[in-house]
């Protein structure tokens, strides 16, 4: 039996198909570049659609066949890493437990960031772009408000794993909340300072993630004399 190929007509026509979404990728990946940058040397508010469609040399048109408006354009990239830190979240071991997991996906993902986004941006205009979220009110309440939108998401993923109802267990939702409540001043603390690399952000969330457990201790007044005892200082 012989093997059937495809009619030279149908490899040309799926050949016309690829090069077409290879062009949109490439356009709707131009005009996110631009806009990004844009938005980091004059400010969010202060860049306008059409000077962002001059810096690719399209039309307005094009612009809005990809994005809906400048949020969408703004958070385009952030998208990416969500989503890449919940890919990180489902493939931990089911041996570990809820927090252990989450803190183990969030530093998997900050190390492997760069190669999750670097088709369609460089790892360092992604970063300086969070830090303008961080430091622009009319995007940090959007950011807010996706955050809850995807906190929610973490908790059915949560619930899931460990075989439980989110709707009638609070266990996966506090959780999370207090997962996210670390990553939200991480966030913050990072944008704040000079250092705006990935190894800067990753360190400062591993160092508060571990600290979740001593804060949540119920005396906070015995542990640094306990820790005096330990290190050889002096007692209280």
């Amino acid at each position: 039996m012989t093997e059937e190929r495809p009619a030279p007509v149908a490899r040309a026509a799926g050949a016309g198909a690829g090069l077409r979404e290879r062009k949109k990728r490439r356009t709707r990946d131009a005009l996110l570049r631009a806009a990004l940058l844009l938005f980091i040397s004059q400010g969010y508010e202060n860049t306008t659609v059409d000077e962002i469609t001059e810096a690719v040399d399209v039309s307005q048109r094009t612009f809005f066949r990809y994005f809906a408006n400048k949020e969408e354009v703004a958070f385009a990239v952030q998208d990416l890493v969500e989503s890449h830190f919940v890919a990180e979240l489902r493939a931990r071991p089911a041996a570990e437990g809820p927090f252990e997991a989450m803190r183990g996906a969030v530093l998997a993902a900050w190390d492997t960031v760069e190669e999750a986004i670097s088709e369609v941006v460089p790892v360092d205009l992604y970063m300086r772009s969070y830090r303008l979220i961080e430091s622009t009110p009319a995007l940090l309440a959007v950011h807010l408000r996706r955050s809850t939108e995807l906190e929610e998401r973490i908790s059915r993923l949560i619930a899931d794993r460990e075989g439980l109802d989110v709707d009638a267990d609070p266990r996966p939702r506090v959780a999370v909340a207090a997962f996210s409540g670390v990553m939200r001043v991480t966030g913050r603390l990072w944008g704040q300072g000079e250092d705006t690399t990935v190894a800067a952000i990753r360190r400062m969330t591993e160092a508060y993630l571990d600290q979740i457990g001593p804060a949540l201790a119920s005396d906070w007044r015995r542990a640094p004399m306990a820790h005096r005892a330990r290190t050889g200082g002096a007692g209280g």
